[in-house]
């Protein structure tokens, strides 16, 4: 058994071999892609199950990076911002709505119901959806049927992170094109601080924004979300980044409350650890006795996504590359959504102004986008598709 200090950097070295390729690449493979590779291949070969936990990425600390990052990215929009992005739901939803339109139909007639039924919500986002279709599998006594549930969730990420990669690229160039090309005023175009008429709280002086304090303030606007998410009905996750939101409006929170801080890179680190644990489920037996109806599930069902998408995004105004790669989140969401679109942006920018008027354009719909599928649509989708197993 490793020590604490062993596990640790072997998970970090995995994740730097991941970044170095984006970089190598200017992000042609994304890093998550490369990690999620070698975590698979690690599981199967010499590394423990149990690696990530051994360096020390358990559930708590990673549940508090969940509640602190989404808090956190909150601090990036404001109220304006985020009700702006009203087409970007609709988009993602017709992604989803293309998923289970193909599955169903297309889908069905290949490789029979139960497969499609089971491996349909995994597919549209998010762990919940797959632990309620491998749970009603398992209880009905189908266990290939489980694990295909299972397995979807865990290997939908593999295509979902290239071909998101390649769709971000291109519309990251046509942003930063739109951007030099401009009449306006390359000041103007630049983020503002603007003039909050919701500010409650004074701003704080720069000598005060310490690391403790900006962090103490993050954490109580994160508990208050948890607490306040059941009279809501909403998901605590949600509910922090609509408070990140708030606390940005009132004076409450800094502008990227994290990055000030500090710790945004060591939370993020903590997550995508935590994420990529989920591999050491994928064993090979598990992936050959299912392969055939998993890979042609995923394969079907974002067909249908990519058609959907795209002609609703034409419709409201979004390109096809932006529009597909908000219906993709289905396949990873947060914190995936996230660093693909960073990546894809560093990669086609030369300076900040390039890069910061990029990241306002493409970051809300993208962790938008994340949110409506695979915290909101998979789990409605999956309570409706357990009745029909």
């Amino acid at each position: 058994m490793l020590n604490v200090v062993g596990a640790f950097s072997i998970v970090l070295f995995i994740l730097t071999v991941g970044e170095i390729v984006s970089k190598k690449t200017k992000a042609f493979i994304p890093s998550v892609f490369v990690s999620a590779a070698l975590f698979l291949i690690g599981f199967w070969t010499i590394l423990p199950a149990d690696i990530v936990t051994q360096s020390s990425f358990s559930k708590p600390v990673v549940y508090l990076s969940m509640y602190l990052l989404l808090t956190h990215m909150g601090t990036l929009m404001s109220v304006k911002e985020l009700l702006s992005q009203w087409r970007t739901v609709i988009i993602a939803l017709a992604g989803i709505v293309g998923i289970i339109a193909l599955t169903l139909t297309v889908g069905r007639a290949l490789f029979g119901w139960q497969q499609v039924v089971a491996g349909t919500p995994p597919l549209t986002g998010g762990v919940v959806a797959s632990i309620l279709m491998s749970t009603a599998a398992t209880e009905k006594g189908l266990t290939a049927i489980a694990v295909l549930a299972t397995s979807m969730y865990i290997m939908q990420g593999f295509f979902g992170y290239p071909i998101t990669a390649v769709m971000l690229k291109k519309e990251a160039r046509r942003v930063v094109s739109e951007y030099k090309n401009s009449s306006v005023n390359k000041e103007e175009a630049k983020v503002e601080e603007e003039v909050n008429k919701f500010r409650i709280f004074p701003p704080l002086k720069e000598e005060n924004q310490t690391p403790y304090i900006i962090l103490l303030k993050l954490g109580i606007v994160a508990w208050l979300a948890t607490q306040a998410a059941p009279f809501l009905h909403l998901n605590q996750f949600i509910v922090c980044l609509l408070f990140g939101v708030i606390g940005r409006e009132i004076g409450l929170l800094e502008d990227r409350a994290l990055n000030k801080a500090n710790a945004f890179g060591w939370l993020m680190t903590v997550l995508m650890a935590f994420i990529f644990a989920n591999l050491s489920k994928a064993t090979p037996e598990m992936l050959k006795e299912i392969a055939l109806p998993l890979f042609g599930i995923i394969v079907i069902g974002v067909a249908g996504m990519a058609i959907l998408s795209m002609l609703v995004g034409r419709l409201l105004g979004y390109s096809k590359e932006m529009a597909f790669s908000i219906a993709m989140t289905a396949l990873y969401g947060f914190p995936a959504d996230y660093i693909l679109t960073i990546e894809a942006i560093k990669s086609a920018t030369d300076n900040p102004e390039e890069a910061s008027y990029a990241t306002d354009i493409m970051l809300p719909k993208m962790l938008v986008g994340g949110f409506t599928t695979v915290t909101i649509a998979s789990v409605v989708i999956a309570g409706i598709f357990v009745k029909m197993l």
